[in-house]
C-alpha cells in the first residue's frame, strides 16, 4: 500500500522498535512497531501517544520514546542542503570517545573506583552509527541526530518534545527543549 500524499510523519519509531497498544491501557497490547517506522503523532494522553502510520493504522505507544522528525529524513541519492561542515562534530565525537575509553581503561585497571568513573564520564554524550559512507551523529549541543554523507550534515531527528495543538510545528527549533526521553535507569529504578 502506498502512503497517502498528505501523510507527513512527525516522528519515527526508535531503532529498537516500539511496543504498541489498542488503547492507552497496558492490558491491550497489539502488534509492535518496526524500528524507524515513520509515524504521525495524532494525540497525547499523559505519557501515552496515539500515532497514525502511513496506511492509516493507529495505535497507542509510550510517547516519550518517539523520536521527533523536524523535516523529512534524507532520501538516498538526493542532494542535501548544506547545513554544516561535519569535521567539528566528528572531532567532538572522537574526543568524547577518547575520554570515555580512557576512563574505562582506568576503571578496568583498578585505578578508578565506580564513583570516580562516574565523575570522569559525567556529561559525556555521544552517539554514532557508521554504515559504509553514511554516518549518523548525535549533536548533543543541539540535541539532535544529524546525517552525514562525508561532506555535509543534515538534521535527521531531534529529541525535542512533540508539538501539541497550537504549538510550533515539528520543524520549528523553538519547540525543541530538554526531555527525559533519554535517561539512565539504574537497577533500583526498574
Amino acid at each position: 500500500m502506498t502512503a497517502p500524499v498528505d501523510f507527513r510523519p512527525t516522528h519515527v519509531v526508535p531503532p529498537g522498535g516500539l511496543a504498541a497498544w489498542e488503547s492507552p491501557d497496558p492490558g491491550r497490547p497489539t502488534v509492535p512497531l518496526d524500528a524507524l517506522l515513520p509515524v504521525r503523532l495524532a494525540e497525547r494522553h499523559g505519557d501515552w501517544a496515539r500515532i497514525v502510520c502511513a496506511n492509516d493504522w493507529s495505535a497507542w505507544v509510550d510517547g516519550r520514546l518517539l523520536v521527533a522528525v523536524p523535516q523529512d529524513p534524507p532520501v538516498p541519492g538526493a542532494p542535501l542542503a548544506r547545513t554544516a561542515d561535519p569535521r567539528p562534530l566528528l572531532a567532538r565525537a572522537q574526543d568524547m570517545m577518547i575520554r570515555y575509553r580512557s576512563a574505562a581503561e582506568e576503571l578496568a585497571a583498578g585505578r578508578l573506583d565506580g564513583e570516580s568513573f562516574r565523575q570522569h564520564t559525567q556529561g559525556l554524550r555521544v552517539g554514532m552509527i557508521v554504515d559504509g559512507e553514511a554516518v549518523w551523529l548525535y549533536d548533543a549541543e543541539h540535541e539532535r541526530w544529524v546525517y552525514c554523507d562525508g561532506t555535509r550534515l543534515s538534521t535527521y531527528a531531534t529529541t525535542g518534545r512533540p508539538s501539541e495543538v497550537g504549538e510550533s510545528s515539528p520543524g520549528d527549533d523553538s519547540a525543541v527543549g530538554p526531555t527525559d526521553a533519554t535517561r539512565i535507569v539504574g537497577p533500583g529504578d526498574v
